[in-house]
C-alpha cells in the first residue's frame, strides 16, 4: 500500500461517511466494461462541484489492492453485479492528482519529474527490476514483460495545467506529450480514467490523446446519470429532510443531459440540505468575476446572445471548434462552449442550443453584467427590483416606465408579437426568480396566460396578458373573460391582473394593474 501505488480507500470513506451521500458505485459497472480493452481509455470532464474526485477515489477503493473494500462497497448498489467481487481490490493502481504535483512543482518538467520519482521509488519497493534508462514509463514496462503485471491508472484534476499555465502553449504540449508516452499503446495500462473541468486539448490537426473516449458536459454518453445528481436521487434526498424538490430544482436543477436525465449541481444540493436554506452557493467555491472575464470578450454578438439568454431564449452554437482550453477563442461558440463546461450554461446536444439552466447560474450572470460596463443592460437589471415592486404597488406608468429600460432601446429584442415582447417581460422580471416560477402559455380557463408568475413564497401571484398594437383594457377583460385564475385558485386572495400593451407606433409601453376580486368577472 502506497501513496500512489495500489492507495488505502480513506478518501472514498470520508465522503461515504459523510452526512449526505448518493449512491453513484454502478459507476464501476461501465469502468468494468472496459478492463483490458482498446476503449479502456476514459476521459470524464464536467464542472467543479460536480463530484468527480469522489468518483475518482471511488474507484481507487474499488480497485486498488492496497485495501480491503468489502465493507463499504457490501451495501451499495455495485455489490448486484455478476462481477462485483471479481474485480473488487483486485487490481493494481496508479492514482495520480496532478493538482498536487503542479502544487509541488515551479514548472512543467519539474512536475513530470516529480511524478517519474515518485510512482518509481513505490514501483521499486514492490518489484525487482532494472531498467537501462530510468522512467516510470520503461520500468513499467518492464515489470510487465517480467511479471505480466498491468495497472488501472486513476488520473484526478488532470486538466489543471491548462488552468493554470493558460497561455505557456510549449507546456502543455509538453504535459500531453508525457501522458501520450505514459498511457498510449501501453500494454501495462488495462484501464486510464481521468477526470477534469476541461476535454482533453488539441493542438495541430490532431489530439496527443486521441485514444480517449471523451465524456462531457457537451456530449456526456453513456454515463449521463453519473454525471451528477439525478432528479430523482435528490428528490428522495428531499423527501427525507423534507424540503421543497420543486424549490430544489428551480435553483439548481436543468441540465438536461438528454431527454430522460437531468442533473442538478450536487455541492450546491447537498449544502442547501444541510442547511435549510436556497441561495448561491457557487460564490463560495468561485466567484463571478471568473464570469465576468469571458462574457466581457468583444465578440461580435456575444453580449446580445448573453441578453437573450437572460430573457428565457436559447442560443444555437458550434461546439465542435473549440480548442478544449481557456484562452484560445476565435468566436462566441468557443466561449459558449466553455461556459458549458465550466456549468455557467446548459446545453442541448440535439438542437445544439445553450440556455442558462438555474437560479443559482442566473444570479452569477447578473452579478457579472452588473459590475460589467454593459449600460442600458447593467441599468435595467439594477432597475429589476424597482420594477417588481412598482407591480406590487399597483403603479402601472411605472411598470410601463421600467420595462422600457428592460427593451435596453437596441434591436436585440426587436418587437414583431406578443412573443417577442414576453422575453422583453422575462428580463425585466429576472429578480423575481428567486421568489417565482415564471410559465409561458398557462393554461387556466378558455385559454392559454401569456405569462403567470406563481409565488413560491408569500408574494402575490401574478397573471400578465401581453397586447401588441392594441391596448391595455383589452388585456385586463381578456383575462377575466376568459378565467385565467382557472388552476391559481390557492392564489385568488392574492393575485394580479396585469395588462402590457407596446404601440409600435410610438414605440411605447402602458401597463394596467388590477388586484383580483371574487366578484364576477
Amino acid at each position: 500500500m502506497g501513496i500512489y501505488l495500489n492507495p488505502d480507500n480513506q478518501d472514498f470513506y470520508m465522503s461515504y461517511n459523510d452526512d449526505i451521500y448518493v449512491d453513484k458505485s454502478m459507476l464501476i459497472e461501465y469502468t468494468n466494461s472496459r478492463l483490458n480493452k482498446a476503449s479502456r481509455f476514459i476521459c470524464v470532464s464536467r464542472p467543479r462541484r460536480f463530484g468527480k474526485s469522489t468518483d475518482a477515489n471511488m474507484l481507487v477503493a474499488y480497485y486498488s489492492r492496497g485495501c480491503d473494500s468489502h465493507e463499504l462497497f457490501n451495501a451499495l448498489k455495485v455489490s448486484k453485479l455478476p462481477d462485483y467481487e471479481k474485480h473488487l481490490n483486485q487490481h493494481h493502481v496508479i492514482h495520480l492528482n496532478m493538482q498536487e504535483f503542479l502544487s509541488d512543482a515551479n514548472s512543467i518538467t519539474e512536475m513530470i519529474d516529480i511524478i517519474n520519482k515518485e510512482v518509481m521509488n513505490e514501483l521499486l519497493k514492490e518489484y525487482d527490476v532494472d531498467v537501462l534508462r530510468p522512467s516510470l514509463k520503461n520500468y513499467l514496462n518492464k515489470i510487465y514483460n517480467d511479471y505480466k503485471e498491468s495497472f488501472i491508472f486513476i488520473i484526478d484534476e488532470w486538466d489543471c495545467i491548462f488552468r493554470e499555465y493558460t497561455e505557456d502553449k510549449d507546456a502543455q504540449k509538453i504535459y500531453l506529450d508525457f501522458l501520450r508516452d505514459l498511457l498510449k499503446d501501453k500494454k501495462y495500462v488495462s484501464l486510464a480514467y481521468m477526470t477534469g473541468i476541461l476535454p482533453i486539448k488539441k493542438y495541430g490537426t490532431h489530439s496527443a490523446l486521441n485514444m480517449f473516449k471523451e465524456i462531457s458536459m457537451v456530449s456526456p454518453d453513456p454515463i449521463e446519470k453519473f454525471m451528477g445528481f439525478t432528479e430523482e436521487e435528490v428528490k428522495k434526498l428531499c423527501e427525507e429532510y423534507q424540503i421543497d424538490f420543486d424549490e430544489m430544482k428551480a435553483w439548481y436543477d436543468g441540465y438536461h443531459l438528454n431527454k430522460e436525465v437531468s442533473i442538478l449541481s450536487p455541492r450546491s444540493v447537498v449544502f442547501s440540505l444541510m442547511d435549510r436554506k436556497f441561495k448561491n452557493y457557487w460564490a463560495s467555491t468561485e466567484t463571478y468575476e471568473s464570469l465576468k472575464v469571458y462574457i466581457d470578450m468583444n465578440f461580435d454578438g456575444l453580449k446580445d446572445d448573453i441578453i437573450k439568454l437572460l430573457a428565457r431564449k436559447r442560443v444555437i452554437i458550434n461546439a465542435s471548434k473549440f480548442q478544449n482550453d481557456m484562452t484560445t477563442f476565435q468566436s462566441k461558440d468557443d466561449v459558449f462552449t466553455l461556459l458549458v463546461h465550466l456549468g455557467y450554461l446548459g446545453y442541448d446536444e440535439e438542437t445544439s442550443e445553450v440556455y442558462i439552466p438555474n437560479n443559482e447560474v442566473v444570479e452569477s450572470f447578473v452579478n457579472s453584467i452588473e459590475d460589467s460596463n454593459w449600460g442600458p443592460v447593467s441599468e435595467s437589471l439594477r432597475n429589476s427590483m424597482n420594477l417588481i415592486q412598482a407591480t406590487y404597488a399597483c403603479d402601472g406608468e411605472q411598470v410601463a416606465e421600467y420595462i422600457e429600460k428592460a427593451h435596453l432601446e437596441t434591436s436585440i429584442l426587436q418587437y414583431n408579437d406578443e412573443n417577442a415582447l414576453a422575453y422583453t417581460i422575462y428580463l425585466a422580471y429576472i429578480m423575481a426568480r428567486n421568489d417565482y416560477t415564471m410559465v409561458r402559455e398557462f393554461p387556466g380557463g378558455k385559454g392559454f396566460a401569456d405569462v403567470v408568475f406563481i409565488p413560491r413564497y408569500d408574494k402575490p401571484a401574478m397573471i400578465i396578458e401581453l397586447k401588441y398594437d392594441k391596448d391595455v383594457d383589452t388585456a385586463i377583460k381578456q383575462i377575466k373573460d376568459k378565467k385565467y385564475f382557472f388552476g391559481l385558485e390557492k392564489y385568488l386572495d392574492n393575485l394580479l391582473l396585469v395588462g402590457i400593451n407596446y404601440d409600435k407606433e410610438t414605440k411605447k409601453h402602458t401597463c394596467m394593474i388590477e388586484k383580483y376580486s371574487n366578484q364576477k368577472n
